[in-house]
């Protein structure tokens, strides 16, 4: 059986239910699952707010140091953070998983994913880089960017459930209990640059650079949108002369009360610019809104402390690191 499953906060209902949607349209053997960070029994949701797909919310997977993460994290670090956590716990508690998929909550799927299907029988990771072809210009984001915040996006990640996913895993883990921080200056950015070992340190690792595949802001500058006779979505590479079925397409950093901007992250491009993309953010936006994003985005995450608290934890932190460490060094002596 093959797993597919997102996390996200109350906040983010919309685009799970939305990604859920898409993929029981195209992908309906697979099981799909929420996996929600935050509590059902705080949010008090009413009934037509509740999601038609399982939700397992993150205090039941048995994460040994969750309160502290929850301390430490704002709610982008949290709901990255614990990613490897779900992966682990559905490949320890559900014996029939052969295939573990992971994709943000923003995304939509377009196809039957079957080649990434038959990749899975495989090879034990699928990831995909966030482009393949450089950058035409120094707009956001450029190629220094993505030296910044990893050469893969973790959106999405395909996992066999093999011996060497369960060791990536459990490597992923140790990393994230403490550093999935947004920290540039420190070499972080949450769950993400620590996949640049992924294909270093395990074998069987597949980079999948096909065109269709985690279609985003960030890769436009290679990929033009168009459909072909049967009305279905298709992505090609003039320049290479390459063409694929559009599979999944990712709108990070996409306001539907913002419809003319691609994403919020993202300076190259304006639809005038790109008309070819318009349409699918227009449905996007469609699809939002009538799965009630209108009403989820005002709930607030349980587990966050607002902004200034953990500004404040933060500072403080920084501030008593350089007393820690010359109380440790006269302790040693």
């Amino acid at each position: 059986m093959t797993l597919a499953f997102t996390i996200c906060s109350v906040n983010y209902l919309a685009q799970a239910q939305t990604l859920g949607d898409s993929l029981k349209q195209t992908n309906p053997d697979y099981q799909y699952v929420i996996g929600l960070v935050d509590k059902l029994s705080v949010a008090n949701l009413p009934p037509d707010l509740m999601p038609d797909y399982p939700m397992v919310e993150v205090d039941k997977i048995g994460i040994p140091d969750f309160a502290g993460m929850c301390e430490r994290y704002d709610i982008t670090e949290l709901n990255t953070a614990v990613k490897p956590f779900f992966i682990d716990y559905f490949f320890s508690t559900q014996a029939d998983v052969k295939q573990v998929i992971y994709f943000d909550p923003d995304i939509i799927v377009f196809q039957p994913l079957v080649k990434l299907n038959q990749d899975l029988t495989q090879y034990s990771l699928v990831l995909t880089p966030h482009m393949c072809f450089p950058t035409p210009d120094w707009e956001r984001p450029n190629e220094l960017h993505h030296l910044n915040t990893g050469i893969y996006n973790l959106g999405f990640i395909g996992l066999r459930n093999d011996a060497t996913a369960r060791q990536f895993v459990n490597w992923w883990k140790d990393r994230l209990v403490y550093e999935c921080r947004n920290d540039l200056c420190a070499g972080l950015f949450v769950d993400q640059l620590w996949v640049n070992f992924a294909p270093i340190y395990y074998e069987n690792v597949l980079i999948d650079c096909r065109l269709g595949y985690n279609v985003a802001y960030w890769n436009l500058h290679e990929r033009y949108l168009s459909r072909n006779e049967a009305d279905q979505w298709q992505v090609s590479n003039p320049e290479a002369e390459t063409a694929d079925e559009l599979q999944f397409f990712h709108y990070s950093g996409y306001n539907p009360y913002r419809p003319k901007e691609v994403s919020k992250y993202q300076t190259r491009y304006d639809f005038t610019m790109r008309p070819d993309a318009w349409p699918l953010f227009d449905l996007y936006r469609e699809r939002l809104l009538t799965n009630h994003n209108d009403r989820y985005r005002h709930y607030p995450c349980v587990y966050i402390k607002p902004p200034v608290v953990l500004r404040y934890k933060r500072v403080r932190k920084a501030l008593k690191a350089p007393f820690n460490q010359i109380i440790a060094l006269l302790e040693s002596y």
